[in-house]
């Protein structure tokens, strides 16, 4: 047959390139056409009265439910598992295909953290950790917070987060094995909470002066332990603990704690915005907002440690905590409610140390008053030496009568304090024994 013409041969090619461009446009519609998203329905009772949990917390992927006065919900999104929490329950997490051939309610299993606290150096240390861990197997003790972020800045488990590298903050890592770690108090029943100090960060705040509070003068602000602290304004500080945390979810703690979620209590600070009680706040709930959102798809309960002082305290205490504004971010509000740390007492107690019973449920009580249920709150408590007023010790009676208050408020358990992660069983109730109230009259 006699050639084409140069003409033929330019339609031809046209043509195709016209071809090959309709069938990448359909394959590329096709790959990011939204999925068609699925309805789920459920209910959820609790595993002890059978009764309907109310106001449960149901997450897919990154949409988020609450259950109705029955118990149930309906949620539409995508994702391959349903989270469901509710306060006083431990966490489940159900497959979408187990879901649709489940006929029954869903149960969640009651559940009272009472916890103690292994800093960064106590969950590396053998003898500490294990000695702790024993004491949870012997007593009434079923949860432990560990620091994966601690005091001086430092992460506890690799990461290779670019600002952890360029702050020099995982050079020394504490849980070698973080996964086996968390596993291993998973099979032992032990609630695990990740506690994440935020905004005292000396080597991020040395490492990137930019994103460091200063004094006046414009030098580093260093507090009294000589600790710079990062800008609660700073959304770049946000994201690396968010991050950090981010990290802790997927390895399967069952609670983000933050501490030192708040401004330097020192006056005369520079920060990279003006600061007045309306943009601490905003600061503060603002970085507790965008956790709560990030942290949606891992189903984990969120937690912020607060001075004592803010269950007494209408304002922000100037640091940028009040409970008005943290209560409806985060799941629970832990104040410190170390009678040491009640410098100035609380009406009709001047002495805190000589009244534990006291300063922990009238704290408690003055703060549910606002508004915010008993079991919307875990305190931590005192297991450790005075050291603001006698300098006595806190045996046992003084750690009982601190137990015995948050629980006649009816918190979601407690966690004990000690910094140097050294604990007895003085105070506690062995494992399945029956429970002494050590309840002064006074406020019976």
């Amino acid at each position: 047959p006699a050639p084409r013409s140069d003409a033929n041969n330019q339609s031809a090619i046209v043509m195709s390139r016209s071809i090959i461009f309709t069938l990448s446009l359909f394959v590329l519609t096709s790959l990011f056409r939204p999925l068609s998203t699925m309805a789920y329905t459920g209910t959820v009772i609790d595993g002890s009265t059978k009764r309907p949990v109310e106001d449960a917390i149901v997450t897919l992927g990154d949409v988020v439910v609450r259950t109705d006065h029955d118990g149930m919900f309906q949620i539409s999104g995508h994702g391959d598992a349903i989270g469901l929490r509710a306060y006083g329950h431990r966490r489940e997490s159900i497959s979408i295909g187990e879901l649709k051939d489940h006929s029954g309610p869903i149960v969640l299993t009651p559940m009272t953290p009472k916890a103690l606290y292994l800093s960064f150096y106590g969950i590396g240390s053998a003898k500490l950790r294990e000695a702790a861990l024993g004491l949870i197997d012997q007593t009434e003790l079923n949860a432990v917070v560990i620091d994966v972020k601690g005091d001086r800045g430092m992460i506890a488990f690799k990461t290779s987060l670019p600002l952890a590298e360029q702050a020099h903050s995982n050079q020394l890592t504490t849980m070698r094995d973080a996964q086996a770690m968390v596993d291993r108090l998973h099979h032992d029943k032990i609630y695990a909470i990740a506690r994440i100090v935020v905004f005292k960060d000396d080597p991020l705040a040395t490492a990137r002066p930019d994103l460091a509070v200063k004094r006046a003068s414009g030098a580093i602000f260093r507090d009294r332990e000589r600790l710079a602290w990062t800008d609660p304004f700073n959304t770049e500080v946000w994201d690396y603990n968010i991050s950090i945390a981010l990290e802790a979810a997927r390895l399967g703690f069952d609670e983000i704690q933050f501490d030192y979620v708040r401004f330097p209590d020192a006056p005369g600070l520079k920060f990279s915005s003006p600061t007045d009680m309306k943009s601490r706040l905003a600061a503060i709930s603002g970085f507790l907002a965008e956790a709560r959102r990030r942290l949606t798809p891992y189903n984990v309960f969120l937690a912020a440690d607060i001075f004592g002082y803010v269950t007494w305290n209408l304002d922000d205490t100037h640091i940028g905590q009040r409970l008005e504004e943290l209560a409806p971010i985060v799941d629970y509000i832990s104040p410190m409610l170390y009678p040491s740390c009640f410098q100035f007492g609380i009406p009709s107690y001047r002495n805190p140390v000589a009244h534990p019973y006291e300063i922990v449920f009238l704290s408690l009580q003055n703060a549910r008053e606002r508004g915010i249920p008993s079991i919307r709150f875990r305190p931590w408590l005192q297991a450790f030496r005075d050291y603001a007023f006698d300098h006595r010790e806190f045996t046992g009676t003084q750690i009982r009568q601190q137990i015995s208050a948050a629980e006649k408020f009816g918190s979601d358990g407690w966690m004990l304090w000690n910094p140097r992660n050294q604990y007895t069983g003085a105070g506690l109730n062995v494992e399945g024994a029956g429970c002494k109230n050590d309840v002064p009259d006074v406020v019976q």
